[in-house]
């Protein structure tokens, strides 16, 4: 799956003292009607119970700009509660999850479906709000086990 090119994404839980954030690579579009989109954590990590128990989860976009967010949440020793907030610039989102405005986009979403899949348990979200960020960013990308950029856009020959 290394082969497979992919963005990257904090998916955040809570909000204030009760902020958790991880960092995730599996974001997929499940359906447009009703607007659900799919992710993937581990079956025995933090984040799931919390999930469950809440109902809800928000999902942002990285942009290329913000790989040392990435890189930071995707440790175990990774800033919970206020520090991870104020480190993201997070604000509280209408599903009181935390969202960054400073993403390429973001997703809020309610807990619509769970599914166990070998160590991970895959998660559907019903999204009930979303925003882009400001300006055209580039996007934070993850192929072959590390961070790369996309090639600049080729003008089309006149």
């Amino acid at each position: 799956m290394g082969r497979f090119p992919t963005g990257v994404t904090l998916l955040t839980q809570g909000s204030a003292d009760d902020t958790a954030v991880i960092t995730l690579n599996s974001l997929t579009s499940v359906s447009l009607d009703p607007l659900l989109i799919l992710v993937s954590v581990k079956a025995d990590g933090r984040m799931r119970p919390r999930v469950l128990r809440s109902g809800s989860f928000a999902v942002n976009v990285l942009t290329e700009e913000q790989r040392d967010l990435a890189q930071e949440f995707c440790r175990p020793d990774r800033s919970e509660g206020q520090a991870a907030m104020l480190r993201l610039a997070a604000v509280e989102g209408v599903t009181g999850n935390a969202v960054i405005p400073s993403a390429e986009a973001y997703f809020e979403c309610v807990l619509d479906a769970q599914y166990q899949a070998g160590d991970h348990t895959l998660l559907i979200g019903r999204v009930v709000a979303l925003a882009g960020g400001p300006g055209e960013p580039d996007p934070l990308v993850f192929h072959r086990g590390r961070f790369t950029r996309l090639p600049a856009a080729r003008a089309e020959a006149a």
